[in-house]
């Protein structure tokens, strides 16, 4: 029985393909700290059903592109329907940009910085039910706290448990669902 919680054919193949697998890419861990953010208050599938023109709109979330945006890009991102429309959203993305690389400049890569908070191996979750995965964790708050400090926005306890999750951190597929076994092969 696979996890309750995809309900459309988006959402099915980020399950079945991205979400729990280890991620070490920076250009894609960048992509899940923006989209985490976006998501604030809205739901996964509205970001899942954004996400393809975010990658056009966003030069393919290329933090060094994003982190030189400029007022005119800013007006045109508010502008335009195929993303969030949220003004303080759209100066965190950049923000965020910029405080990537200087993470990333600093431990070597923002992987190697953001790894850390898990000592570079993937929790291993065993949830049986939906219900019993929790929407943060210590980890997660500690993580959050961190983030902050460095001057990163929108990255709240719930939303960096979501990006752990998103980004194989954690495995919370449930054990009864194929992908749990799978994921933690990969770890």
């Amino acid at each position: 029985m696979t996890c309750p919680w995809p309900k459309n054919d988006l959402a099915h193949a980020y399950h079945d393909t991205e979400w729990g697998v280890p991620l070490h890419d920076e250009i894609k861990l960048f992509e899940f700290l923006i989209l985490e953010g976006a998501q604030a208050g809205l739901s996964w599938d509205t970001i899942l059903a954004k996400r393809a023109h975010y990658r056009v709109v966003y030069d393919g979330f290329d933090p060094t592109k994003v982190a030189n945006y400029t007022d005119a890009k800013v007006k045109n991102l508010l502008a335009d329907a195929g993303i969030v429309r949220n003004r303080l959203k759209v100066a965190s993305s950049i923000r965020n940009a910029q405080v990537f690389l200087d993470t990333g400049a600093e431990f070597g890569s923002f992987d190697a910085y953001i790894w850390r908070f898990v000592e570079g191996t993937p929790i291993d979750n065993r949830f049986k039910k939906h219900e019993d995965i929790p929407a943060k964790t210590p980890i997660a708050e500690a993580m959050s706290k961190d983030l902050k400090k460095r001057g990163f926005n929108f990255v709240g306890p719930t939303i960096c448990y979501a990006f752990m999750q998103a980004t194989g951190m954690v495995n919370d597929h449930l054990v009864s669902c194929p992908r749990h076994a799978a994921c933690a092969a990969l770890a």
